[in-house]
C-alpha cells in the first residue's frame, strides 16, 4: 500500500467527479481539512470514511487502498525515460531514496544514469550498499508503484 498513490487516486476521483474538497467534505459529512490530509498523504480515511467514499464513487474499499490504475502513459519501467525530466523528477520525489534505488536495481544503466542525474543529491551507491540484496519481487513491486504514480500523474493532469 503506497500512501502517495492512494492520496493521488483520492484526488483524481474527486476531480473526475467535479467536486471541490469542500463539496466532497459536505457529501461525506467531514471537514475539508480531512479531505486535504488524505490528498496530501498526511492521513488515510478511517473505515467509516472509506465506506462512504466507496459508495459515493461506486467502487470497493480495496479499489481505494490498492488502486488499479490503467496504463495511459507507460506500461514498463524503462519507459520512464519518455517522461519529460522535470515532470519525472516531480513524480519520483514522492518516493524515498530506498524505494527509488530498489526500483533501479532492475533497470538499465540508462535509466539509472537518468535518475542519478535528476537526483544528484542522493548518493545512489551508498543507498544501494545499505539496502543490500533484495528479492526480484520487491524490485518489480517498486517499479509497478512508480509506473502507477506516472500513470496517475498523467490522468490527474488531464482532468
Amino acid at each position: 500500500m503506497n500512501m502517495n498513490i492512494i492520496s493521488g487516486y483520492l484526488q483524481f476521483l474527486r476531480k473526475s467527479h467535479n467536486y471541490t474538497q469542500k463539496d466532497l467534505a459536505q457529501k461525506l459529512n467531514i471537514s475539508r481539512q480531512a479531505v486535504s490530509k488524505w490528498e496530501t498523504g498526511t492521513a488515510l480515511p478511517d473505515l467509516d470514511a472509506l465506506l462512504k467514499i466507496s459508495k459515493l464513487y461506486n467502487i470497493t474499499i480495496n479499489d481505494i487502498l490498492e488502486p488499479n490504475i490503467q496504463p495511459r502513459r507507460i506500461t514498463d519501467f524503462e519507459q520512464i525515460s519518455t517522461i519529460p525530466e522535470k515532470e519525472l523528477q516531480e513524480i519520483l520525489k514522492q518516493f524515498d531514496a530506498n524505494s527509488l534505488v530498489t526500483a533501479l536495481m532492475g533497470a538499465s544503466p540508462e535509466i539509472n544514469s537518468l535518475c542519478e542525474k535528476l537526483f544528484s543529491d542522493i548518493n545512489f551507491e551508498m543507498v544501494r550498499n545499505s539496502i543490500g540484496r533484495v528479492r526480484i519481487e520487491t524490485v518489480e513491486d517498486m517499479q509497478r508503484q512508480i509506473i502507477a504514480a506516472v500513470n496517475l500523474w498523467s490522468v490527474a493532469k488531464k482532468d
